[in-house]
């Protein structure tokens, strides 16, 4: 990698594709030159892990049910035995809505991807050209030089 980069090969690669994986060096620091490389392009960051996000389709884009832990209390003859639910907006619609005027876009950086499955990676594949505002960056591993291919060749690999 050169010492100096600009990233413009890679905005054009999230931009053409809509949906990149990244394999980026173990000791960190390339994600973030790139990241702030599209912040300064026009695109607003989200990053979130992977882990622990259940239904990505249901957390992205629709307004899904949680319930936090009991730590112990119950209530009694009250609701479900297993807790409340509370109901949350959905993360990329809200911040879609939420969009500065000249923003090209929301940017989606998904880390520790690698945990996904096939169905979950296919649904962030399909998921920029149900909105075409939304780019998705997925973390897939480490490597020893940053790079990044299309994620719809990761799931025919």
């Amino acid at each position: 990698m050169a010492l100096l980069t600009t990233g413009n090969s890679f905005i054009r690669g999230i931009e053409k594709s809509g949906a990149v994986a990244v394999y980026a060096p173990l000791e960190g620091g390339y994600e973030g030159r790139y990241q702030r490389r599209l912040r300064a392009t026009g695109y607003v960051s989200l990053n979130i892990t992977a882990r622990g996000l259940g239904d990505i389709s249901a957390y992205l884009t629709g307004v899904h049910g949680v319930r936090p832990p009991h730590l112990g209390k119950k209530d009694i003859a009250q609701e479900a035995a297993v807790g409340p639910i509370y109901y949350v907006l959905p993360m990329a619609s809200s911040q879609l809505e939420n969009l500065p005027p000249k923003s090209k876009g929301l940017l989606l950086w998904i880390i520790e991807g690698f945990i996904l499955s096939n169905e979950e990676i296919q649904y962030l594949v399909n998921l920029p050209k149900q909105e075409p505002r939304i780019k998705v960056v997925v973390e897939m591993g480490g490597e020893r030089y940053f790079r990044w291919q299309p994620l719809k060749e990761v799931i025919a690999a």
